[in-house]
């Protein structure tokens, strides 16, 4: 669940995680106006920001003066999944679920989009499945369900006020109806693929959670139960 501060938050350090995050998930070199658009900020002010991050190491510079992530953003990301321990401990659990023969996936809420840290179908190996996929819009991943659902409701009625939301065409109203049958029922189960054909199953690690873990896959409702036990032991051994 999101945390309310106990003290006025710093726009400047809002704006700055902002400005570091847009860059982070950007496929190509952005420029300074690109990405105010972006962001909906000033440009000035971007500049400002894009110039501290460089200065850092964590942005660098293109030849031809566009930002992109610097190796100090590499070595944050590094440490921090050290210093977290969330994949160590998360590979040897989610090893036990290829019995399934399903995709098996690791994400993280971020907004109102789901991060990846770990994601490989049938027969990819452990290494492959790093980081291997970006953002993807919460409402329509079974991981982004499965932690949406711990979030309270005027949290996302705030994230949400306002904008198309992904898979749910009448607004807040149709997600919190799904919100609050994934909370009933303790775990998420969504209709995913380009044909629908498919279904992810997904349950949230630690309470409050700070991930989820799921299976995706052709998977018969009768096998819910089977797949839910499964990956609630794996979330037991999973630690931050």
């Amino acid at each position: 669940m999101r945390q309310k501060p106990n003290a006025q938050p710093n726009q400047s350090l809002i704006d700055g995680m902002a400005t570091l995050q847009a860059l982070a998930v950007s496929p190509e070199p952005v420029g300074n106006r690109e990405l105010a658009r972006q962001l909906g900020f000033n440009p000035t002010r971007v500049n400002r920001l894009l110039k501290t991050l460089a200065y850092l190491g964590i942005a660098r510079q293109t030849a031809n003066r566009k930002y992109t992530s610097g190796p100090g953003m590499h070595v944050l990301a590094a440490q921090s999944l050290f210093a977290s321990k969330i994949v160590q401990t998360a590979l040897p659990a989610l090893e036990k679920l290829r019995r399934f023969d399903l995709t098996i996936a690791l994400g993280v809420l971020w907004n109102d989009n789901v991060s990846y840290l770990f994601h490989a179908p049938p027969g990819m190996e452990t290494t492959q499945g790093l980081g291997r996929i970006g953002l993807l819009p919460a409402s329509s991943s079974g991981i982004g369900m499965a932690l949406l659902a711990e979030q309270d409701d005027a949290h996302l009625a705030e994230l949400f006020e306002g904008r198309d939301i992904p898979e749910f065409p009448g607004g807040p109203g149709d997600l919190m109806v799904a919100i609050r049958k994934v909370r009933e029922q303790g775990y998420a189960r969504v209709v995913v693929g380009e044909n629908h054909d498919r279904h992810t199953i997904a349950i949230p690690v630690s309470h409050p959670a700070f991930a989820a873990i799921g299976l995706s896959g052709w998977i018969p409702e009768a096998n819910t139960p089977a797949i839910v036990d499964a990956l609630r032991q794996a979330a037991a051994e999973i630690r931050d």
